[in-house]
């Protein structure tokens, strides 16, 4: 395969995230691997290497399968082989779940050890590939019996009869605390009504004037007895779509149970499988009022600088979801993928490199995750730049080179370059 030209496009929002024509280091070829996971799911694998690596680094997010990540060829340099990891419905999270995911991750681990023959393999998760390493890690961790057994919407995971071979070592970068955590600190608890997105409680929104909003490029301010209610709002919004989705799969069990006992008027509701929508997911509050978390950031999100149109427009996170989907990836309360629950059991040497820019991942939340990683060799750097590590002002450095050169001094450090 040419090795000057890019073999994949990244998803739509994620321009700037990959390398360009010419990136990859003289040598290097690409193979493309079909897999199949442990519960019969098709995942695609790409292997860059120039050959005689002993070592594999695996780049995987859930949701999402950019082939040519500005990571690859940072690391290539760093003469370990990468392997990019695609998830059963890269592009398209309506159905995933985090605990298929591990799945997912664990076809292509067997594939490095047993097939491609690496000697080593560290787990690498950019954004929200960060929990699911961790994710991972817990479980690959676990006695087979110990590993989660059922899916938060209650489907048998197949976990305790995978083969999850254990990484040899973790590296994060602009991880954040798991997409049901950013969901909650995301989630707008003005909406009075999940099926008219439009019907809002104006006490209650991040955009009122009243409450401390300014129109960009003006900072928001508000007040330490408003944020509190808007935190106890968002965990009950969240409450009432767990309880919508809990309430559809209950729904559906309930028809296949009378099916099964021959109830014929039951067909239709048995193989139902609803998919719901969440608007206005785009309201952390620390996007709109720089002194909150403060950081190099610059105002809005990761969506864009306009807060209406990130939070009421139609690409957001969580926007369609299955109930399964929702309470396994989008619920901070129901989901098991977050570094809270995951990084105490990570035990594998760790690198964590966090951009100072970050609008996704804030200096609390770096500080938290970081605490949160149970291992006793885990390291930590700071580089300037936003969510994907491209500079903020024009006379900074591009932080996602900064990152590069990180990474391959801790894999030398820890031998495996």
């Amino acid at each position: 395969m040419d090795n000057k030209r890019p073999i994949a496009v990244t998803t739509a929002g994620l321009r700037g995230t990959e390398w360009r024509e010419g990136s990859l280091p003289e040598g290097v070829t690409v193979t493309i691997h079909p897999l199949r996971t442990a519960d019969g799911a098709a995942v695609t694998g790409y292997l860059f290497r120039r050959g005689g690596e002993r070592t594999v680094v695996c780049s995987m997010h859930p949701r999402e399968l950019v082939v040519a990540n500005y990571l690859v060829p940072e690391i290539l340099e760093g003469n370990c082989a990468v392997w990019v990891q695609g998830s059963r419905s890269p592009g398209n999270d309506l159905r995933l779940e985090h605990e298929t995911a591990v799945l997912d991750l664990a076809a292509g681990q067997n594939f490095l050890r047993d097939v491609a023959g690496f000697q080593h393999s560290v787990l690498q998760g950019t954004s929200g590939g960060g929990p699911l390493a961790a994710l991972y890690c817990q479980q690959a961790g676990r006695v087979p019996d110990a590993r989660i057994k059922v899916s938060p919407g209650g489907r048998p995971t197949k976990l305790d009869t995978a083969s999850l071979p254990g990484p040899d070592g973790v590296i994060l970068v602009s991880a954040h605390p798991g997409q049901g955590k950013i969901m909650l600190r995301g989630i707008d608890p003005a909406v009075i009504d999940e099926a008219d997105p439009l019907a809002s409680d104006d006490t209650l929104s991040a955009f009122n004037p009243e409450n401390g909003f300014r129109r960009p490029p003006e900072s928001a301010s508000y007040t330490s007895a408003f944020m509190t209610r808007y935190s106890m709002a968002q965990r009950d919004r969240a409450s009432r779509i767990d309880r919508h989705a809990r309430d559809l799969i209950e729904r559906r069990n309930e028809a296949r149970q009378r099916l099964k006992s021959g109830d014929r008027s039951a067909a239709v509701l048995a193989a139902y499988a609803p998919i719901f929508q969440v608007w206005r997911t785009d309201a952390d509050l620390r996007c709109f009022d720089l002194s909150l978390d403060p950081s190099d950031r610059a105002y809005g999100s990761l969506w864009g600088a306009n807060p209406t149109v990130a939070n009421y427009g139609s690409v957001g996170f969580g926007r369609t979801c299955t109930p399964e989907g929702w309470l396994s990836n989008w619920s901070g309360l129901s989901s098991n993928a977050s570094m809270e629950a995951c990084g105490p059991e990570v035990s594998q040497p760790v690198l964590m490199i966090e951009y100072t820019g970050d609008n996704c991942v804030f200096p609390t939340d770096a500080d938290a995750i970081y605490k949160q990683l149970g291992s006793s060799r885990k390291s930590r750097i700071r580089v300037h730049g936003n969510h994907h590590g491209q500079p903020i002002r024009d006379d900074m450095p591009n932080g996602q080179r900064e990152a590069g050169k990180h990474i391959r001094a801790w894999l030398e450090e820890y031998r495996f370059a």
